[in-house]
C-alpha cells in the first residue's frame, strides 16, 4: 500500500476470475451448518460481484496456526491449484484467492506469499460487495467509512518490507515507519470527515423521522438473512419495484413505502439491508444508522427462507445482530423486545401437501408467524391480517360526533384511526372508530371534542 491509493476505494469488481476457499476454524465442532452450505454462501459473495468461480474447496483446520490459519497441507493443495489454473490459462492473468474466514493481516499477506497472488478475506470481500452496491449518499459514506477503518487495522504490516531504523538522534524513524504515520494520518483525517458528515445525515434523517411521528404512522421493518426475500415481499405488499434478485446483498440501502392495511389504516414498511452470517464489525458499525429503521420500527417482520437447508442457523444469525441492536431480547420481560412476526418465506418450493403441513403447522404454533410465498402472494393477505392486529390491539371502541363543517377533525380520523362506519342526520355525523388510547387523547385535547369509549 502508498500513500497515492490511501482511501481511493475501487468500486469495480476485485478481479474476474476466484478460487474460493473455505476453511472451517471450528474445527467442525459446529454442527449448525455443513461444510458445503458454508462454501456454498462464500460462492455466493464471490458470485455478488460478477467473480466467475474456477475452483473451490473447504476443509477443517483442527489447530489455526497464527502465521496462516490453516495449515501446510491445505496451504500446498490450494498452492498446486493455482499453479495448474496458471499453466491452462492463456492469457496469464492469476486468479484471486477468496478465503472465507477473517485474516489477520500476517495471514493474508504470507498466504499471499506462499501462493503468489492476492488474497481476500471474508470481510474484504463483504466490504466490496457493499462498495459496489452502494446507490445513496449515505450508504456510499458508510462503505467507505467501513473500508477505511478496515485499512486502518491492516496498515502497519502492509510496510513490513521496509526499513525500520536507521542511526541518528532517535526521534525519526526509518522511511517505512515515517510512510506508516502518513498513511494514518490521511485515513484518520478521511475517517473524522466521515462520521461527522454522517453526523449530519443522521441529524436530517431524525428530522423526517420527527416529522413522521407528527403523523404517527406505524413502522413496519422487513428484517431477516440475505437473500431471504424480503424486496421480493416489500415488493409484493407495497406494488412497489426494489431490486429484487436471487442475490446475497441486492439490498443495501433502506427503502420506505406506504403499507395499506386490512384495517383502512396505514402503515410505513421499510426494507433493510440482509444479515449474513460473521458480518464484519466494521459494518455493524457504520451500518448502524441505516439500521436505525429496525430500532425506530413497531413491528419487525422476520423473513426467513424455510426452504434453505440452513434455515435455524441464518435464524440465530439474525437473532444476534437484532440483540446487538437491541431490537429484541430473548428476556420476555426486556423493555427492548418489539413485537416480532415471522414470515415462512418461499412455501412455492415445497410440495402442496408439504405447503399444507407447514401452514398447518405455523397456524397451531402461535399467531406471529405466517407460511407465505412472496413470489406467489400465498399467504401475504394473512400475514397483512396479522401485522394489523398486532398494531391494533389495545385500541378503544368508540364514538365521536361531528359537525358537518368538521373537515379537519375528519380527516384527521381517517388519517389516525380505523372509521368503522358513519352515520349522517340534520345535526351532524356520528362515527364509530377504532383508535389507541394516545390518538384519542391527542383528538380531544386538539378538537376539543369528546371522544365515549365503549366498554369492550
Amino acid at each position: 500500500m502508498t500513500s497515492s491509493n490511501i482511501g481511493f476505494i475501487d468500486r469495480r469488481p476485485i478481479q474476474e476470475r476466484c478460487v474460493v476457499i473455505h476453511p472451517d476454524v471450528s474445527g467442525g465442532t459446529d454442527a449448525a451448518r455443513s461444510l458445503e452450505a458454508r462454501l456454498h454462501e462464500a460462492e455466493g459473495l464471490a458470485r455478488a460481484i460478477d467473480l466467475e468461480i474456477l475452483h473451490s474447496d473447504a476443509f477443517i483446520v483442527k489447530r489455526p496456526r497464527a502465521s496462516t490459519l490453516m495449515g501446510q497441507g491445505a496451504i500446498d493443495r490450494i498452492a498446486d491449484v493455482f499453479d495448474t489454473l496458471r499453466h491452462s490459462d492463456d492469457d496469464g492473468a492469476d486468479p484471486v484467492a477468496i478465503v472465507d474466514a477473517e485474516l489477520t493481516p500476517v495471514q493474508q499477506r504470507n498466504l499471499e506469499r506462499e501462493w503468489d497472488t492476492k488474497v481476500i478475506d471474508r470481510t474484504g470481500l463483504i466490504l466490496e460487495i457493499f462498495g459496489a452496491r452502494a446507490r445513496t449518499r449515505e450508504g456510499r459514506m458508510q462503505v467507505d467509512l467501513a473500508q477505511l477503518s478496515y485499512q486502518m487495522g491492516r496498515l502497519v504490516r502492509s510496510w513490513t518490507h521496509l526499513e525500520r531504523q536507521r542511526g541518528g538522534a532517535g526521534f525519526m524513524g526509518g522511511p517505512g515507519e515515517t510512510q506508516i504515520e502518513t498513511d494514518r494520518r490521511i485515513i484518520r483525517q478521511k475517517i473524522d470527515r466521515l462520521k461527522k458528515d454522517l453526523v449530519d445525515v443522521a441529524r436530517t434523517r431524525e428530522l423526517h423521522r420527527s416529522a413522521r411521528r407528527k403523523v404517527p404512522h406505524p413502522i413496519v421493518a422487513l428484517v431477516g438473512y440475505t437473500n431471504a426475500g424480503k424486496s421480493t415481499l416489500f415488493n409484493r405488499l407495497t406494488e412497489a419495484t426494489v431490486v429484487a434478485e436471487d442475490q446475497l446483498f441486492a439490498t443495501l440501502d433502506p427503502t420506505m413505502r406506504s403499507l395499506p392495511l386490512p384495517s383502512g389504516r396505514s402503515a410505513i414498511i421499510s426494507d433493510t439491508v440482509g444479515f449474513v452470517s460473521n458480518l464484519p464489525h466494521e459494518l455493524v458499525n457504520a451500518f448502524h444508522a441505516t439500521l436505525e429503521e429496525v430500532i425506530e420500527a413497531d413491528i419487525v417482520v422476520h423473513v426467513r427462507d424455510v426452504a434453505h437447508p440452513d434455515t435455524d442457523a441464518q435464524k440465530r444469525d439474525v437473532m444476534t445482530v437484532l440483540g446487538e441492536l437491541k431490537v429484541f431480547s430473548e428476556n420476555a420481560d426486556s423493555d427492548t423486545k418489539k413485537p416480532m412476526i415471522e414470515a415462512l418465506n418461499k412455501i412455492d418450493l415445497f410440495s402442496e401437501d408439504d405447503r399444507v403441513f407447514i401452514e398447518n403447522r405455523t397456524q397451531l404454533a402461535n399467531q406471529t408467524s405466517v407460511a407465505i410465498s412472496a413470489a406467489t402472494g400465498r399467504g401475504c393477505d394473512e400475514l397483512l391480517n396479522v401485522i394489523d392486529g398486532i398494531l391494533t390491539q389495545g385500541f378503544l371502541s368508540a364514538e365521536v360526533e361531528l359537525n358537518y363543517e368538521d373537515g379537519a377533525a375528519l380527516a384527521w380520523l381517517h388519517e389516525r384511526a380505523e372509521v368503522i362506519d358513519r352515520t349522517d342526520d340534520e345535526n351532524g355525523m356520528t362515527l364509530n372508530v377504532r383508535i389507541s388510547p394516545e390518538a384519542a387523547a391527542r383528538f380531544e385535547q386538539t378538537f376539543e371534542t369528546d371522544i365515549r369509549r365503549h366498554s369492550n
